[in-house]
């Protein structure tokens, strides 16, 4: 009888591993290294450890197996090598243990009020009594000290199992960090992206976040080495996208969808927030004027297949409450609605997509 591979993995079909009672071909312990030179078979035999206990029985009846199912001719006996699975690396610590769900805010381009939504939903969010943390990653221009009436705060660090960390501050139920902590409001900060990472790395790892269920993130608008430092030292639960409705904000949506869904980054984007969706003056607020353009977010979101998250109106006096430190989601109005809308529509993003993980990889998502 000619010996052929598949002749002899069919054989290999009938041997069981009697830890899980599966055959040996389908537990994956059969290399791809079988070899036949006339009547000589030869190959390699793969366990999880070399302590095995079955490891001699499975080795004995793959050689009978062969010698029965295949061909008693076969030269087998003494001709399979046994050999041990490598050990999976050792999964890296999280800098961040105690967080349940990290949340990308982002944008394509500045100006569309990305640092206002990333602010206001994380009030939102503490409002609906979830433990919350808010990190301003913008380096180039930090503003949620500004948005929080925290500008001139100072920070102060406490000992915690021998390391020194950082107490963010916190105000209106938000733990707060920002690098507008760490440098003078009045100049620029002028680093390199190198040294801008550090600093990132240094708020996230060297920062008493304690336990949280949304740790939101303020990234820098744009594409940039910060966004993958960011992705590469956290493990991102999804991204949320800011846009106006213009064509030109739109444009840049698409390029920060498509980095976040890219190979490089490969982070789920839950949704995407039309900002300054209309203009409804205060005498008539029936009325809705579409300056910036009608729907381009909602287009946008049908097109790319992503959920729109919410549509955040125009109003003068979002602006005035950041200025004064007060975002608007701590009121109770039209606006600070569309932000708490906002924040359910994030939870119900993020509880979807726990629900398609593996049973190991959930994300229990408990309230105070």
């Amino acid at each position: 009888m000619t010996l052929y591979p598949a002749l002899i993995l069919d054989a290999l079909k009938n041997v069981r591993y009697p830890g899980t009672g599966k055959n040996i071909v389908e537990s994956g312990m059969v290399e791809d290294d079988i070899r036949i030179d006339g009547n000589k078979v030869s190959f390699s035999l793969i366990f999880d450890k070399p302590t095995d206990p079955f490891m001699k029985s499975v080795v004995k009846a793959a050689e009978q197996a062969v010698l029965t199912f295949a061909s008693p001719d076969a030269e087998i006996r003494g001709n399979i090598n046994v050999k041990t699975r490598k050990p999976a690396p050792a999964a890296a610590p999280t800098p961040l243990p105690g967080v349940r769900n990290i949340i990308g805010v982002a944008s394509g381009k500045g100006g569309v009020g990305k640092s206002t939504v990333a602010a206001n939903l994380a009030v939102a969010l503490a409002a609906e009594s979830y433990k919350v943390g808010l990190l301003d990653a913008d380096i180039f221009g930090p503003s949620v000290p500004k948005m929080f009436g925290v500008e001139d705060q100072q920070l102060f660090m406490h000992n915690i199992d021998g390391r020194d960390l950082i107490i963010p501050l916190e105000k209106y139920g938000v733990k707060i960090l920002s690098i507008g902590f760490l440098v003078d409001k009045n100049s620029a900060v002028l680093w390199r992206g190198s040294m801008a990472s550090n600093a990132l790395r240094q708020l996230i790892e060297q920062a008493d976040w304690g336990e949280l269920d949304y740790f939101i993130i303020d990234m820098p608008p744009g594409t940039s080495d910060i966004h993958l430092t960011l992705v590469q030292t956290l493990g991102i639960t999804g991204a949320v996208i800011v846009s106006t409705p213009q064509e030109i904000a739109l444009a840049d949506a698409r390029k920060g969808i498509a980095m976040f869904t890219g190979d490089k980054v490969n982070v789920p984007v839950l949704g995407i927030v039309e900002n300054m969706a209309w203009f409804t003056p205060a005498a008539h607020p029936d009325e809705r004027y579409y300056i910036f353009g009608n729907g381009g977010a909602v287009r946008l979101a049908q097109e790319m297949g992503i959920e729109l998250l919410a549509q955040i109106p125009l109003v003068a006096a979002v602006g005035e409450h950041n200025d004064s430190g007060r975002p608007i989601a701590t009121e109770n109005t039209v606006t600070a609605q569309a932000f708490i809308h906002l924040a359910h529509s994030v939870v119900d993003a993020v509880d979807r997509r726990n629900a398609t993980l593996p049973p190991t990889q959930h994300v229990n998502v408990t309230k105070r």
